[in-house]
């Protein structure tokens, strides 16, 4: 399996990775217009030459990075491809000296397997909730905020330490 940057080839099959798991209510829908304009925050696992799952490293501040559309297709849940696309991301992060990424989840489990910790959504600048607006759940939200926190800047994440 591949991980890399998404080109606009990538684009239709992101989409129907994405728009499966929206339809789900496990993620925000995103269109085709919107994955084209912000293709250069992708990744994409690539495995016998097709997409089967893809991620984005959305910038949000100087010191914090979202973690988005984290999607990887059902059939290939349980081979490691997510966690490959976050740790990919999160070098991304630790490269571009971001100190934390955040992650707004279902999926507590597994971020928490990858060095994310759990924090209270009060506690997050007001400027992450910018896309939120557009979800159904926005005055319910009953995702969880999970953040990592790179080696940049003298902190340092527990679970980097076992892959220095």
């Amino acid at each position: 399996m591949l991980v890399r940057k998404a080109t606009v080839d990538d684009v239709p099959a992101m989409h129907r990775l994405i728009n499966h798991f929206a339809r789900e209510g496990l993620m925000l829908p995103r269109t085709e217009k919107s994955l084209y304009e912000n293709l250069q925050c992708f990744a994409v696992a690539e495995l016998s030459g097709q997409v089967v799952g893809t991620a984005g490293l959305h910038i949000l501040w100087k010191d914090l990075a979202e973690i988005r559309s984290l999607a990887v297709d059902p059939e290939q849940h349980g081979q490691g491809i997510g966690r490959r696309l976050v740790e990919s991301l999160l070098e991304q992060a630790t490269t571009l000296h971001i100190e934390q990424v955040l992650s707004l989840t279902y999926q507590t489990a597994f971020f928490d397997k990858l060095g994310f910790h759990t924090v209270a959504k009060e506690t997050l600048p007001h400027k992450i909730w910018t896309d939120c607006i557009y979800c159904r759940k926005f005055h319910q939200c009953d995702e969880t905020a999970m953040l990592y926190y790179t080696k940049v800047r003298g902190k340092f994440n527990a679970a980097s330490a076992a892959h220095a």
